[in-house]
């Protein structure tokens, strides 16, 4: 196995969409799901779906009223929708969920977990919406594609981001002291939002993995506290969900939905001490905005696998809701995952026969990262000893390094890392420059790795941020699976490619 780099110049930080670019969103856009109104309701955050399995999905809408205000809320409006899903683009067959209430408890958000689908087939779906069952008009339709299965061998691509960080995007980073650190972003194109949506539909991903931090409560900007009630995390959520990129994006591809600290309660939050968010609220909040669990699945829980295809399976691990505390001393008993996820884990990854097994983590395990820090499995003092009893296991169980890969969300900056033990890790860094941070690297004293135990075949060249592109492709007669994970800043250029085969 190797990995190649691909060297690009400095990309420059103030950069706005080119020409070609500006055409090419547009055209995009023109499939954004409706915005238009039904007496004068409107769905301003446009439609998402979730948590594909081989044979459902999760759909969700909110409905909305007077467009996006000034300070970036959208207000909610009580009425009634219907999702309507066919394989057809012309939905010449549409099966229905049945209509559904937009109600204030739930944010007049309309979900419903849809079963009974077919494998690997792209489908499309609109909603029917109004004011009442006989008032209503049709969204603009959105797609998705479901998962294939153990059964169907088959080339799949998706792609993986993380720190979503909107008021340093919009309004710059600053410190404790208020003082500006880091401009936001000034390109003509910033009220489209964040550059990477602007690339990622390009790269026709089958799915989006939205690896936490998601929204940010405690980062205050341009007037905005930080949030710490019901109210302003929904904001933190309006807001985010109805920038025309992004919205594009959830147009294009369905996503896989997990939360990390930020949009939880706060930085490095386990689930001890009394500041707002509670626990509680965090936990209600995610799902509510999410699709990730079904809405009438009241003990649902966040972690799960996922079967892709006759070669890969995916982990989606939960971070935050079984942790110990994060200043308990390290070693046997402290738990970043739990007793029961852990095992959950051990045995489902004995299960399976997939060519490739990937674990998707919401914070590190390799790194490096600060030594700093308590807050994940790198950290001196954080857990790392249940990661080294997990590194461990693997090996022992025969697992190998070719076979298993951690993609990882949290980290502020990409990189690609060699645990001792052999197994890979590759962190998608922040999706914009203006939420990156300095590389950490292997060796470094102020990291968790000074003995530089830790391999790195690249990390960041410079502060930048940006995402992840993965590829799946079935053997062929002189190839074999191949596992292809390729690095992508801001600006769509691609800085790193690593094959499993080369």
């Amino acid at each position: 196995m190797s990995a190649d780099a691909h060297a690009c110049g400095p990309a420059p930080q103030n950069k706005g969409m080119t020409f070609k670019q500006a055409i090419a969103f547009f055209l995009f856009a023109a499939t954004l799901p409706g915005l238009n109104a039904a007496d004068g309701i409107e769905l301003a955050q446009g439609l998402l779906s979730g948590e594909m399995t081989e044979t459902s999905v999760i759909l969700q809408a909110r409905l909305t009223r007077g467009g996006r205000q000034d300070n970036g809320e959208i207000q909610g409006s009580l009425g009634v929708g219907r999702f309507e899903l066919s394989a057809d683009p012309d939905f010449g067959h549409i099966v229905d969920t049945g209509w559904l209430q937009a109600k204030p408890d739930y944010d007049f958000i309309l979900k419903k977990k849809v079963e009974g689908l077919e494998p690997a087939t792209v489908y499309h779906y609109r909603l029917r919406f109004g004011t009442d069952h006989e008032n209503t008009r049709l969204s603009d339709s959105a797609r998705f594609q479901t998962l294939g299965g153990a059964s169907i061998s088959r080339h799949v691509t998706f792609t993986a981001t993380t720190c979503l960080n909107y008021e340093k995007f919009h309004f710059g980073d600053y410190n404790n002291r208020g003082e500006l650190k880091q401009g936001p972003f000034t390109g003509p194109d910033k009220h489209l939002g964040f550059s990477s949506f602007a690339f990622i539909p390009f790269l026709q991903p089958e799915f989006v993995i939205y690896n936490g931090d998601i929204v940010y409560y405690d980062t205050a900007s341009a007037g905005h506290a930080i949030a710490s009630d019901i109210e302003g995390m929904r904001f933190r959520w309006h807001r985010q969900m109805s920038q025309p990129r992004l919205l594009n994006t959830l147009a294009q591809a369905g996503g896989y939905y997990l939360k990390d600290d930020h949009d939880f309660r706060y930085n490095d939050a386990d689930l001890t001490g009394d500041r707002p968010p509670s626990v509680e609220t965090g936990i209600r909040i995610f799902r509510e905005q999410t699709p990730i669990v079904d809405p009438e699945a009241e003990n649902a829980v966040t972690y799960r696998t996922r079967r892709v295809s006759r070669e890969l399976q995916l982990w989606f691990m939960e971070g935050r809701e079984y942790r110990s505390p994060n200043a308990m001393e390290d070693g046997p008993g402290k738990t970043l995952w739990g007793e029961q996820q852990i095992a959950w884990l051990k045995e489902t990854l004995s299960a399976s026969d997939a060519r490739f097994k990937v674990l998707i983590v919401p914070s590190p395990m390799v790194g490096p990262d600060k030594a700093t820090k308590t807050d994940n499995h790198t950290n001196l003092g954080g857990f790392r000893h249940e990661a080294g009893e997990l590194f461990a296991w693997l090996k022992d169980s025969g697992f190998s390094t070719d076979e298993l890969f951690i993609v990882t969300g949290d980290r502020h900056w990409q990189y690609h890392s060699i645990h001792p033990s052999g197994f890979q890790e590759f962190s998608s860094g922040s999706i914009s420059y203006a939420n990156a941070q300095r590389v950490i690297p292997p060796g470094d004293p102020k990291g968790t790795d000074p003995d530089a135990l830790v391999r790195q075949p690249f990390a960041s060249p410079q502060k930048n941020g940006g995402f992840l592109q993965i590829d799946v492709i079935p053997a062929t007669i002189d190839r074999a699976d191949e596992f292809k994970v390729r690095f992508f800043n801001v600006w769509g250029q691609l800085l790193h490619t690593f094959s499993s085969v080369d």
